[in-house]
């Protein structure tokens, strides 16, 4: 199907967005107030966001997925009915996410989830330090001022900035793996002879559970159990129809864009965290020693300013540093530079990195492809918004899973090299999928 097809069109257009303030209200409260939101972000030093329904849509296949959602979504901004005086994280965005593949058929545990899509929600809350705002946007023939106010006016209505406590988590009641031990083991060692033989530098492969729980999926309580462990990772849900919902905790940014500024920055390499201080020290000189893990660390580092090269300049790469969080501790490097690309054209740029696809990037992506038993979908790929200025952020989507009702399926995946070794990579997914895990499962003699 070409890129253009499966696009929502007015059949006149015209955008129409009002903004009011609201009280002051957390993401938990907005989630449990509005109800099942289509999509939220929330991410380190920016505003959270909250969408429901949909006044445009975006949707794309193909190679030239990005450059199509970067045109529809400029039709869609450009028809403003008039300039907005609201604060500029309250103004009219595009959120969404794309798939890993460009050839992903939205088919089985993705139904709905296209090669690309893309939402201007019709009614958005954000909560930034500063204050709550509410935002209602409409699109095409039917859109008018009095229809906005109307909307405006019954949200707030029944808005309540009161905050709830997430209620005790579900229970596991049964996994199962896509992909066995043993597979594992061949794959692996499969992997590492095509590197060695030097058809390729380095593949990402990847896992998925099957997680049933005891009871329904809640995004809030979700949400609310990344964000209190979570608290500097890109918090993210993703719901494109009536079915399952794509959220996750990443650690990782692919690339920001506010103005001329970029920002984006090498994750890679892992070990998990220590019981105790002393270990979890050891594990951390041990990261930053290894030869295995400061290789694997500069080739991501490497082939990001690479692929920067034409769509950014003055590009400097910062410190190298470990970055812990709960479970793991990886190696990070930040890089930054200044552009005039929309973060579309970013994206595109970055996406994958080696980080998640491997070098060099087609041999990976035939690698994985063969490979891995089941259907990364969205797992990996770039998720996040941008604005009319072509602002925005993406984030790796990684740590993450798909949801709905009692079926959870969570995603992992880890960075082979030519020395590495099938049971330490096996273990190193088990960690990472421990952030989605904990989510549900109760500790021992809760009831």
């Amino acid at each position: 199907m070409d890129s253009r097809e499966g696009v929502a069109r007015a059949d006149t257009a015209g955008l129409v967005s009002r903004t009011v303030r609201l009280p002051d209200a957390s993401l938990s409260g907005l989630l449990r107030t509005l109800g099942r939101p289509n999509v939220v972000w929330s991410a380190p030093g920016e505003p959270s966001f909250t969408g429901y329904g949909a006044a445009a849509q975006v949707t794309a296949d193909g190679p030239d997925r990005f450059a199509a959602v970067r045109e529809r979504a400029s039709d869609v901004f450009s028809s403003v009915d008039r300039p907005t005086d609201a604060p500029a994280a309250a103004r009219p965005r595009f959120v969404g996410g794309f798939a890993f593949h460009d050839g992903h058929s939205a088919t089985e545990d993705w139904a709905g989830f296209p090669t690309a899509a893309f939402v201007l929600p019709h009614v958005q809350v954000v909560t930034t330090t500063e204050g709550t705002w509410l935002t209602v946007n409409a699109y095409g023939p039917r859109a008018s001022e009095p229809r906005v106010e109307e909307t405006l006016n019954s949200v707030r209505e029944r808005f309540d900035p009161d905050e709830r406590t997430a209620g005790r988590p579900p229970g596991v009641a049964a996994t199962a793996r896509t992909t066995s031990r043993a597979e594992w083991r061949h794959q692996v060692e499969a992997a590492t002879e095509r590197i060695r033989a030097g058809e390729l530098e380095k593949v990402v492969l990847a896992q998925a559970l099957d997680v049933t729980l005891e009871a329904p999926f809640s995004l809030p309580d979700a949400l609310d159990r990344l964000g209190a462990t979570y608290p500097e990772c890109f918090r993210f849900a993703f719901r494109p129809t009536d079915g399952a919902t794509f959220f996750g905790a990443s650690p990782e940014r692919l690339v920001s864009r506010r103005g001329r500024d970029l920002e984006t920055g090498a994750l890679a390499a892992t070990v998990g965290r220590g019981e105790t201080p002393d270990v979890d020290q050891q594990l951390e000189a041990d990261l930053r020693s290894s030869a295995k893990y400061r290789h694997e660390h500069e080739v991501v580092a490497e082939r990001i300013r690479e692929q920067l090269r034409g769509v950014a300049g003055d590009v400097t790469t910062g410190e190298r540093t470990v970055r812990k969080l709960a479970t793991v501790q990886h190696l990070f490097t930040p890089i930054v530079g200044e552009t005039d690309e929309h973060v579309l054209s970013l994206a595109e740029a970055l996406h994958p990195t080696p980080a998640v696809g491997g070098l060099p990037p087609d041999a990976a992506l035939d690698v994985i492809r063969e490979t891995e038993t089941f259907d990364r979908g969205w797992y990996a790929a770039p998720v996040g918004w941008f604005d009319r200025a072509g602002d925005g952020t993406f984030a790796v989507a990684i740590r993450t899973a798909l949801a709905e009702a009692e079926h959870v399926r969570p995603f992992a995946g880890a960075g082979i090299v030519a020395d590495s070794d099938p049971d330490a990579e096996w273990e190193e997914v088990q960690l990472k999928y421990r952030p989605i895990l904990d989510v549900f499962e109760r500790e021992e003699g809760e009831p």
